[in-house]
């Protein structure tokens, strides 16, 4: 039996390399032409290299370009598919026809994205047809329907998503960022939205009567969680399942694969339980979220699948940075670490970051050296002054440092920062 594909989110090499051990693809953006362009995403010169990473560490590379395209644009776009091809990029994930037309010149495999809002079987033989590889399903769809538009299709494969924030307009265009702000630099089919739907909104009559319209935040969705279902997405003979997630920072793109991971693994080996997805669950809530809906899979979404009364994060972790790295020894895996915001203490879940780096480290601290011997808990570090530590780390680690370290956790500890 083949196995699903897990495909993971990513906004930069450290969001690749935070997947790698878990995913079995990536998707990606380029710089100035994707859906999310208030992400870090990638650059055209580092598509080459980024790509081979993906190959190196057996991950399908797939790049959006899933974006509305004008005239003036045409010539950016083929230069970017021609690139992708040249490299080695497993697919496009593209929407407008003019893309379509580029890759299919190009000979490049493509996927149909979700801007598409692909409804039916009809609509999936049409874009079947004109050589797409695969299909990513509008988002509204319940999974009987979902059933029915793979049973009709000859070749093409089925991708949905299982986790993730969901947009107001759920898949289809939408107009509203565009619209408040007055301008298509904040467009949301240009990839720039202000997600207007995660705010407070009042309705006010032409008399001057103020209402506040169902409650709080009318248009605020919870995050999509499919966690639970996992064997009925299976049965339902999906060729691959997306995580949403391009804007968010690699332990989180990490965490929320690595638990989708076993359970899809636990399916195959026959061992899922409803106990297991319990506590998967609860490991996914300590990541960003917004709270947590099946989504449209197994029923319609009503009030309850909203968020009312907070726009943002419900998870009780936090990220604490802690100090910088100073030198790293690759020989004898260790860094050189200047404590200057708090404390370490053995057992932390410890994560290693660079904003002009791609260094991603994720570990627990198991071996912590101070004025050359093992402690369990430093001292505390402060801006006037600093405790340098040693510290045992794991993984590649390269250059002089440049990094920061962080804790993450759901004690109180001192001001928290959040990952970059």
């Amino acid at each position: 039996m083949a196995h699903v594909e897990l495909l993971a989110p990513a906004k930069n090499l450290k969001a690749i390399k935070a997947a790698s051990k878990y995913a079995d693809s990536v998707y990606f953006g380029i710089e100035n032409f994707n859906m999310r362009m208030r992400s870090e995403n990638i650059s055209l010169q580092d598509l080459g290299r980024v790509t081979k990473y993906c190959h190196d560490n057996n991950l399908k590379a797939y790049l959006t370009t899933n974006i509305l395209v004008y005239d003036n644009e045409l010539d950016i776009l083929r230069r970017i598919i021609t690139k992708s091809k040249e490299v080695g990029i497993d697919a496009i994930i593209l929407h407008d026809i003019a893309a379509i037309e580029i890759a299919k010149e190009v000979d490049i495999s493509f996927h149909i994205s979700t801007q598409c809002n692909v409804s039916n079987s009809l609509s999936a033989r049409y874009y079947e047809n004109l050589g797409a590889e695969r299909i990513i399903l509008a988002r509204e769809l319940s999974l009987e329907k979902i059933k029915e538009i793979k049973r009709n299709l000859r070749k093409a494969e089925v991708e949905v998503f299982i986790h993730g924030a969901m947009c107001a307009s759920i898949s289809g265009r939408c107009y509203f960022s565009q619209d408040i702000c007055g301008t298509e630099e904040k467009s949301a089919n240009r990839g720039s939205c202000i997600q207007p739907c995660r705010r407070r909104w009042w309705v006010r009559e032409e008399s001057g009567t103020e209402y506040l319209y169902d409650g709080e935040r009318f248009m605020n969705s919870r995050d999509l969680c499919t966690i639970a279902y996992i064997p009925q997405l299976i049965g339902a003979k999906v060729d691959a399942f997306k995580i949403e997630g391009r804007m968010r920072h690699p332990h989180y793109v990490e965490i929320v694969t690595k638990t989708y991971r076993e359970a899809i693994e636990a399916y195959y080996e026959g061992t899922f339980t409803n106990k297991k997805a319990g506590k998967w669950v609860t490991e996914l809530k300590k990541v960003y979220n917004r709270g947590f809906t099946p989504g449209f899979y197994f029923k319609r979404v009503t009030e309850e699948d909203h968020q009312h009364k907070s726009p943002a994060n419900l998870s009780h972790f936090r990220y604490i940075r802690l100090g910088v790295v100073e030198e790293y020894n690759p020989k004898e895996n260790y860094a050189i670490i200047s404590l200057n915001n708090g404390y370490l203490t053995k057992n932390d879940d410890i994560i290693i970051m660079g904003k002009k780096t791609d260094t991603y480290l994720h570990q627990v601290a198991e071996q912590i050296f101070y004025n050359g011997k093992l402690v369990d808990k430093t001292p505390q570090g402060t801006a006037k002054h600093k405790i340098n530590i040693k510290l045992h780390v794991k993984g590649d680690i390269i250059g002089n440092g440049e990094d920061t370290i962080y804790i993450f956790t759901d004690k109180t500890y001192g001001r928290e920062y959040v990952l970059p």
